[in-house]
């Protein structure tokens, strides 16, 4: 479990909300864009060819019709899309007349990076859908614009590469090999119910099932308590979990541990040491990073391309 895991998370609610909105504006001559092509397709605005009001939901003698769903989904987040909208086409119109391209290997080498944590790239995708809403071919397509507005800003930094052996040598943590525990755990109010859970496990009850019925805790109990792959150091980890894990074997079951909501146990599936080492690709990133801080901020980068390209927005009720 990374920081990044959590990262998403806090920008779900909004992003979930664009998504259903873009569903309903984008029709289906819209394609999302290739990686490397710069000139993704433009969207379709809504409206039909004329003809009765298409119903979409009915309750009592009440019918919700497609327009008024519309309508009420572009009150509430019409501004927030039509903003990304201009940001995305501010940033093609730019790098098409920079000749900038990001290629599909550069977008998978990225979406490499934002796996780290995670048991596997499925969940992963998994855990972008469950929480974002996010398909695989819209993280691309996220990926893909983030990628060409950071190219956009960096093109004109010079990073020596002493300056990147100097990062190197001032983060060494950034570079050592950790270890990795994949952990479930069930949570209770008390600590006789957690001492009575591990009982039951080490009696020869399922975890996972024990987990499902019985775990208060929200966010693990659906999934049997997997809390999927954690870092030893993982600071979105209680501190009581990960020194527990760093003492069990393989299958074994922990003591109950003291949480600020109640008390938890833990079992240790699988324990791996993922090693770092700082090779080209590191180096490429590392050079990236060194020139975004150096660079224009995005933000106020892409304020200035859509000033650059003379946007407006048209309606009142979405600036």
């Amino acid at each position: 479990m990374r920081s990044v895991k959590v990262l998403w998370s806090v920008i779900g609610l909004l992003v979930v909300a664009v998504l259903v909105l873009t569903v309903l504006l984008v029709r289906s001559g819209d394609k999302t864009p290739e990686p490397g092509d710069a000139s993704p397709p433009e969207p379709v605005p809504p409206g039909g060819q004329g003809g009765e009001a298409k119903k979409v939901a009915i309750i009592g003698n009440r019918t919700i019709t497609d327009e008024e769903l519309q309508q009420r989904l572009t009150d509430k987040y019409g501004a927030e899309l039509l903003g990304q909208l201009l940001d995305r086409e501010a940033i093609r119109q730019e790098a098409e007349q920079l000749g900038m391209n990001v290629s599909r290997d550069e977008i998978e080498a990225e979406l490499k990076r934002m796996q780290e944590g995670y048991e596997s790239e499925e969940k992963f995708y998994e855990s972008m859908k469950n929480q974002l809403g996010l398909s695989k071919a819209e993280l691309h397509e996220d990926v893909y614009y983030k990628l060409l507005l950071e190219r956009i800003a960096v093109r004109s930094v010079q990073v020596p590469e002493a300056d990147i052996d100097a990062y190197i040598a001032q983060h060494p943590e950034e570079f050592k090999s950790y270890v990795q525990y994949h952990l479930l755990k069930i949570e209770v109010k008390t600590k006789e119910e957690a001492a009575k859970a591990a009982k039951d496990v080490q009696n020869g009850t399922d975890f996972a099932s024990l987990a499902r019925k019985i775990s208060i805790d929200p966010a693990t109990a659906k999934q049997g308590g997997d809390l999927g792959w954690v870092e030893e150091h993982d600071p979105f980890v209680p501190a009581a979990l990960l020194e527990a894990a760093r003492g069990l074997k393989t299958d074994e079951v922990s003591k109950p541990i003291a949480l600020q909501s109640g008390f938890a146990i833990i079992q240790l599936k699988e324990k791996k040491e993922v090693k770092k080492t700082v090779d080209a690709d590191t180096r490429a990133y590392i050079r990236k990073e060194l020139a975004l801080q150096r660079a224009v901020p995005l933000k106020e980068l892409v304020k200035s391309l859509r000033e650059k390209r003379h946007a407006e927005i048209l309606l009142p009720e979405l600036k």
